[in-house]
């Protein structure tokens, strides 16, 4: 029997590690429906002791059964949940390792829900796109893939130094990548005639601010005649974009194509789907924001 048929015969065991001390539901839930076998919780996971947790993935099977164990990295902490990730890596050696998706908070699968979103409707390349709530965990994941796929991108925020800092760090992170092409610019919200302005030239708008808070009036989009696409990431009401409905998913209003939460929220659970199976195709899969992305465009 080949190591691959055997490996393919081993339960599929994933591993969730969550920063919180209560291990997401919601994570648990799509685990299960993405047809994992075992699904083994872990709260208040600290980075003193994640590599234990993950030599005893490791250390318990062949290298060619490596494959039917991943790690799941939650919680809401998004920048413990990369160090916990980065700790992780550490551990791995050779090919003794296992397969390792990062989703904090969700920010992961939603942001590429929202760009592919994005680019299913208008071509990223050639549009200039505002991402209102750039600074929290999607806003900054959202204008990072949004700049990688070529769009010049306004990062919005209610601190416009926070706003630049996210950007500059956006920009750092491609030009290590050898990317060149950087249109980033910060810009505040608080100055709703400025922001205004500024917003003249999009042609696509991504609202992923906190629950509950309107970032854009309708009377406001409704002045902006090279605006093609309206994409609101809060389900609470009221609308992060106004008059922009939870369950729009691709409904034209005032000529311009809407998404709200919930509309983007099936793609953003196939994607979370599709993204968990991957991580049995092999025992060396990193799934952050931009593989989680690929793994969209493909759906």
């Amino acid at each position: 029997m080949s190591s691959e048929t055997k490996s393919s015969t081993k339960a599929k065991i994933l591993v969730q590690l969550d920063c919180d001390s209560h291990p997401s539901t919601f994570d648990a839930v799509v685990a299960i429906d993405s047809g994992v076998d075992h699904l083994l919780q872990y709260g208040g996971v600290q980075e003193n002791e994640v590599v234990g947790l993950v030599h005893g993935c490791m250390f318990t099977r062949g290298v060619d059964d490596l494959r039917s164990t991943a790690v799941f990295i939650g919680g809401s902490n998004v920048a413990s949940g990369r160090q916990l990730a980065d700790k992780i890596r550490s551990a791995f050696f050779g090919p003794m390792r296992v397969s390792v998706m990062l989703d904090g908070n969700g920010s992961n699968t939603t942001a590429a829900a929202a760009v592919v979103t994005a680019h299913r409707n208008i071509d990223l390349s050639r549009s200039t796109f505002a991402v209102l709530g750039a600074t929290g965990p999607v806003g900054s994941i959202v204008a990072k893939l949004l700049a990688k796929q070529g769009a010049t991108v306004k990062l919005f925020s209610r601190d416009q130094q926070r706003a630049q800092a996210t950007a500059d760090e956006i920009a750092d992170s491609m030009k290590a990548a050898g990317s060149t092409l950087t249109r980033l610019s910060a810009h505040s919200s608080t100055d709703g005639s400025q922001m205004l302005a500024v917003l003249q030239d999009c042609h696509g708008v991504i609202a992923c601010g906190a629950a509950g808070v309107t970032l854009l009036t309708s009377s406001q989009w409704k002045q902006l005649p090279e605006l093609k696409l309206l994409i609101d990431l809060n389900a609470v009401p009221p609308s992060g974009i106004e008059d922009v409905q939870v369950f729009d998913a691709g409904k034209l209003r005032e000529n311009k194509i809407c998404y709200g939460a919930i509309g983007v929220g099936g793609l953003k659970m196939k994607i979370h789907k599709a993204a968990l199976k991957s991580l049995f195709e092999a025992n060396d899969r990193f799934l952050d924001s931009e593989s989680i992305f690929e793994i969209g465009l493909g759906l």
